[in-house]
């Protein structure tokens, strides 16, 4: 079956509903193409916060600006954080009015959080579980626009580029573009065609790649490994954010997310003898940035031989703590744990990646009418390592960004008619699933082992051997087989775990997330 849509955007996050809604206020026509459902995104899974600047009698953009270079160890594009920084507020306005309710004060002024990094307490929440606030605000938004269409259920195979087409297409081809997206059906089990004007990546990010991820299991870098297949630009792999402390409960994946915002309320990280640790480490305590919190934890379960550490909050007042975390306190209360009496046990997990499709300041990428936006994109904002509760904003200002610059040049564009259907001839299905399942978890264990929090050239130079093996299986049981959305997740988890262990091997020092024995961190100006 073929569609034709001036906007089809792949994703149902807030980068992606929010590209749509501002797309189909200005009359396009929108797909929207939903992995599994509206509300399974990583948006749904972020608790903290959205970062901006409202208090101007304490906070400032130029402070805001410097905390995330700061975060970023320098490495991020100054004009991406200052359009980021300066558009936040008119994008908190505008989530306002799709129906985000923000927490509030008994003045009526927003209840802002602090986080590490920030210097100023300028974190937007609801509770503990903003994104689900977000998440079901937009989906009932879009739910309600007849200009929108989802397509649930719908797992996108490849965009649709010149190379589908019959021509020869490599990385210096300079006029790649695209025209849309090949799409399974996975209740038909048919691929369908997409075509469209214009095209938005907005898939998140790849926490699936590892085995311990605060990410939904869905997250496997499907648009990245698109983009990359189709020759186009993938930048800042290698910075992969592990969140400090994801509750520790064996055998729980996606592992459940203790927000940073309950160590800017007060918690303090202390080991199993209960000492207080960071001072080790940073002067900024447990409200150091994520890299460095993340580093220390895996230091001290290496010194120590354990397998977590304990956030503690029990000085704070249990009813104020009940009040500010109430998921947070269910979820460790079902599990036997008072989080008001008891320490709460947590480890490092992958959480958010800083790299990904490269985009410009319009949210384009390097391959013609194809944007990328959310955790899929690298924007240049995050560097080396991201400031927390800036990816969310984030993903609605380059969603806006990218929605008006494509508005802009829509009526310059026409559906591409010669794209042939997909082609599965002489296929069939994959008889042993388990080489797929048994295949995706020596991915996660490779990654785990050699291209985790601390890394060094042999661990990358063995994750590379052992990669290659799956890689090659992995193609030649794709090019036997009818699509399905396992045996295409495992391409994609292998694409970018190539990707990440590849553009690592290349950065040879330490910086921001990326941390390796073998380099030292260099002297980096700080003004």
């Amino acid at each position: 079956m073929v569609y034709k849509y001036d906007c089809l955007v792949i994703g149902s996050g807030i980068a992606g509903m929010s590209f749509a809604l501002k797309a189909a206020k200005a009359g396009a026509k929108v797909g929207m193409i939903c992995k599994t459902t509206t509300d399974e995104a990583n948006t749904f899974f972020a608790q903290g916060g959205v970062a901006s600047v409202t208090n101007l009698e304490k906070d400032n953009f130029e402070k805001h600006i410097h905390d995330t270079m700061v975060a970023g160890d320098w490495l991020s594009d100054p004009a991406a954080v200052e359009k980021v920084v300066r558009n936040a507020p008119s994008q908190i306005r505008e989530l306002i009015g799709w129906g985000v309710d923000f927490d509030k004060n008994d003045n009526g002024d927003f209840d802002l959080h602090r986080e590490g990094g920030h210097s100023e307490f300028r974190i937007l929440h609801h509770a503990d579980n903003t994104g689900a606030e977000i998440q079901t605000s937009l989906v009932e938004t879009v739910k309600n626009n007849p200009d929108i269409d989802v397509f649930t259920g719908r797992f996108a195979v490849e965009i649709i580029t010149q190379h589908h087409l019959g021509k020869i297409v490599s990385r210096r081809t300079p006029d790649i573009t695209c025209y849309g997206a090949y799409v399974l059906n996975e209740q038909t089990g048919e691929v369908d065609t997409f075509l469209a004007k214009v095209t938005v990546m907005a898939t998140g990010g790849v926490g699936s790649v590892y085995t311990t991820t605060t990410n939904p299991l869905i997250a496997t870098g499907d648009g990245i490994a698109m983009v990359y297949r189709a020759k186009g630009t993938v930048s800042d792999m290698e910075f992969i954010q592990f969140h400090p402390t994801a509750l520790y409960h064996p055998g729980d994946r996606p592992s459940f997310l203790i927000t940073e915002a309950m160590r800017g309320y007060g918690a303090v990280l202390r080991n199993l003898d209960g000492e207080e640790f960071m001072q080790k480490y940073d002067p900024r305590l447990s409200l150091a940035p994520r890299d460095i919190v993340a580093r220390a934890i895996d230091s001290e379960m290496k010194l120590h031989g354990t397998d977590h550490v304990f956030l503690d909050v029990t000085h704070k007042d249990p009813e104020e703590t009940k009040r500010h975390f109430p998921n947070i306190y269910e979820k460790c209360l079902s599990l036997g744990i008072d989080i008001t009496k008891d320490m709460i046990p947590v480890a490092p997990a992958a959480h958010y990646l800083c790299g990904g499709i490269k985009v410009n300041l319009n949210g384009e990428s390097s391959i013609a009418r194809l944007y990328a936006v959310g955790e899929c994109s690298c924007t240049g904002l995050h560097g080396g390592n991201r400031l927390a509760s800036n990816s969310l904003i984030e993903a609605v200002v380059y969603a806006d960004a990218a929605a008006r610059h494509a508005l802009e040049h829509l009526s310059e564009y026409d559906w591409r008619e010669d794209v042939p259907e997909w082609n599965d001839e002489g296929t069939a299905h994959p008889e042993e699933m388990v080489l797929i399942t048994q295949s995706e978890k020596e991915v996660n264990q490779i990654m785990g082992y050699y291209v985790g929090i601390v890394r060094s050239d042999l661990r990358l130079k063995r994750a590379w051997n052992r990669l290659d093996i799956l890689y090659q299986e992995t193609e030649a049981l794709f090019k036997c087989s009818k699509p399905s959305r396992q045996l295409c997740e495992l391409r994609n988890i292998i694409n970018v775990a190539y990707l990440i262990m590849r553009q690592a091997m290349e950065r040879k020092e330490s910086r921001g997330l990326h941390f390796t024995v073998d380099y030292p961190h260099p002297d980096i100006p700080k003004e």
